[in-house]
């Protein structure tokens, strides 16, 4: 494995492309910064999470679930006060919110678990060092999950 070390941005970013033109494989290259790098997400084409698609999944879920719980409810124990319809949607908007926020924030979990494929235990502790401050630059043998 090839590690490099910088301690200023530029020096970091003209490496990274310099490394990514030589055509290394963008997913052997792992980047530790103190901060976040626009320039390197956009070289190593970081793209955008997918645990948007989970979460609003979840929230649609969520939402399907308050509404058929209190409806299958109304419909099972019918209480009928003053004549008023038994299904009432502005009762079970309460319900369906409290829902698709808890299925959202579960669904959003899961997926953040699934698609880092966390925990891992292997090479968890594999830094002795603290890089504070550096920019770091790491080719791996092989390529990354």
């Amino acid at each position: 494995m090839e590690r490099y070390e910088f301690d200023d941005k530029h020096g970091f970013v003209e490496k990274l492309e310099k490394l990514v033109d030589s055509g290394v494989q963008k997913q052997r290259i792992n980047t530790y910064t103190p901060y976040l790098v626009h320039e390197a997400e956009e070289l190593l084409d970081a793209s955008q999470s997918g645990v948007r698609a989970f979460t609003g999944a979840g929230a649609v879920t969520g939402l399907a679930t308050g509404f058929a719980f209190t409806i299958y409810t109304v419909l099972s124990w019918p209480l009928i006060t003053g004549g008023k319809p038994l299904i009432s949607l502005p009762a079970f908007l309460v319900i369906g919110y409290e829902l698709t926020i808890l299925f959202g924030c579960l669904t959003a979990l899961v997926g953040f678990f699934a698609l880092t494929r966390m925990p891992v235990i292997v090479n968890m502790f594999s830094a002795k060092e603290e890089f504070s401050q550096k920019f770091i630059i790491e080719v791996g043998d092989e390529v990354r999950r």
